[in-house]
């Protein structure tokens, strides 16, 4: 399945963040909407970054807490950024993920992010193709018996 098709049909909505947000604004946008990583935007959607609950652990083990109010997500954001594109397959994005050892994967188009994909977004639909798949095998094989 193309990527674009996943979007379409996914009720997914798109969070991103400013580059000047603080720490605490990221922190909350991610709990807020259950996710785990979300683009930094500029205006436009157009992303410079993407920052994840990883990063937000990392500062927060090697920075004083004092230091923590004044940092923004520019400060920790990720800038060299793996992305896919909508006429991507979501087998191909699993793939990206599982070379470069992360799970979430920015979906841009024209310079401008169309959504986020997550790693389990990719095994769900496998899971589903999966079982699909064998509910065909079983109805060819009872069509077969009878």
């Amino acid at each position: 399945m193309k990527i674009g098709e996943f979007l379409k049909h996914s009720r997914q909505r798109l969070v991103t963040c400013r580059p000047d947000d603080t720490l605490a604004d990221v922190a909350k946008l991610l709990y807020a909407h259950g996710i785990g990583a979300m683009p930094v935007c500029e205006t436009g959607q157009h992303m410079i970054g993407i920052i994840s609950e990883r990063d937000l652990v990392r500062v927060f083990a090697r920075t004083d807490l004092g230091e923590l109010q004044y940092m923004r997500a520019r400060d920790v954001m990720t800038t060299r950024v793996v992305i896919c594109g909508p006429d991507d397959t979501m087998r191909g994005a699993q793939e990206l993920m599982r070379i470069n050892h992360f799970r979430h994967l920015p979906v841009v188009d024209g310079g401008h992010v169309q959504g986020m994909l997550s790693l389990r977004d990719t095994l769900a639909l496998r899971l589903q193709e999966s079982e699909d798949e064998m509910k065909v095998l079983r109805d060819v094989v009872v069509a077969a018996r009878h």
